[in-house]
């Protein structure tokens, strides 16, 4: 609730700021992200960077910022995938990172999200794959997650991509919240609890590597559990957004053998309410070159957010491309 207030405040600031048209062409431009111990956050950071021009500043093409004239964009913390595309949907930001998968759920009404379709939700680009991390105290380990029964394990917080799918597959190795003692904390908190011998596990999706569990690995050490081929083919089955992935060895301080698990891809979502100018304008800032050297020298995921795989499995996905962006990718040569 407190959080929503937060959200609630900003956007009237903004309405005060931005005037009358604020709703279609906002000055300020929120993005949601996740938290600050996970990758969501420093990428939309620096997102919300490479698309800003706050009114006043250097032009482009005078080594000023090269983002949309006029805009200043915002990175907001907040609980990640179900949570921004709720407030993306109600108005409440205007633009947030969230998992292929969620989104399409949300979009539909389908799943978890039955009945409760979110059709003003639109893409603005595929980001990069998040992996999913099953974080195991030093020493130990799991055969599969049947094993996670009558174990203290965090499942994300309340409103991410991650607790969604982290049911569903738990679900389907037969282990519901009656079976483990569960815990709904963002990744730093999971890590701290880890560390303290309070969780017997955890689970995180995202881009890798994640500062909260670079932390861990360096100070109480860490082990991830590597999924069999049997097991990714299953949960690819169960939910086809989740594909096989790779955490290269050594990522971690300590985890030095490759992680075979589950990744989904991180998208860039709008609403619809949104003029195609607007998002145009984003969409040519997000891919512009002040903000690739942004990308390439931020979190080590930002060398993965490429325009040649920006549309990667969009079409598959079943929601729609904002007008914007799909204005910018065909005068790009990207979409045909």
């Amino acid at each position: 609730m407190k959080r929503h207030s937060t959200i609630l405040g900003l956007a009237a600031v903004a309405a005060l700021a931005a005037g009358t048209a604020f709703a279609q062409d906002p000055t300020f431009f929120r993005i949601g992200t996740g938290s600050a111990g996970g990758t969501y956050f420093p990428i939309g950071g620096t997102i919300a960077n490479g698309i800003s021009a706050p009114p006043g500043a250097r032009p482009c093409d005078k080594g000023g910022q090269c983002g949309v004239p006029g805009l200043i964009a915002i990175a907001q913390s907040t609980t990640a995938s179900v949570f921004n595309n709720t407030a993306v949907e109600n108005g409440e930001l205007e633009a947030g990172l969230a998992a292929a998968d969620v989104t399409r759920s949300m979009f539909l009404g389908e799943g978890k999200f039955e009945g409760k379709p979110h059709p003003k939700l639109r893409i603005v680009a595929n980001l990069y794959p998040e992996d999913l991390h099953l974080v195991l105290p030093k020493g130990d380990s799991v055969d599969s997650l049947s094993d996670l029964a009558g174990k203290r394990v965090g499942i994300a917080q309340a409103g991410s991509g991650t607790q969604v799918a982290v049911e569903m597959m738990l679900a389907e190795w037969g282990v519901t919240r009656d079976d483990i003692d569960e815990a709904e904390l963002n990744n730093s908190q999971s890590a701290e609890r880890l560390a303290d011998g309070q969780l017997d596990a955890y689970f995180y999706a995202a881009g890798w590597p994640v500062s909260a569990m670079v932390q861990l690995a360096a100070t109480k050490g860490m082990d991830l559990h590597s999924f069999s081929e049997a097991d990714l083919k299953r949960i690819n089955d169960l939910i086809p957004a989740y594909i096989p992935s790779r955490i290269p060895a050594g990522v971690y301080e300590g985890v030095d053998y490759d992680v075979m698990t589950p990744a989904v891809s991180a998208l860039l979502v709008v609403s619809s309410d949104l003029s195609e100018e607007l998002v145009y304008g984003i969409t040519k800032a997000l891919w512009n070159d002040n903000t690739r050297k942004l990308l390439d020298n931020g979190h080590a995921k930002g060398k993965q957010i490429t325009p040649d795989t920006a549309l990667d499995g969009i079409a598959a996905l079943g929601v729609p491309l904002h007008p914007g962006a799909e204005k910018f990718y065909m005068e790009a040569g990207l979409l045909k």
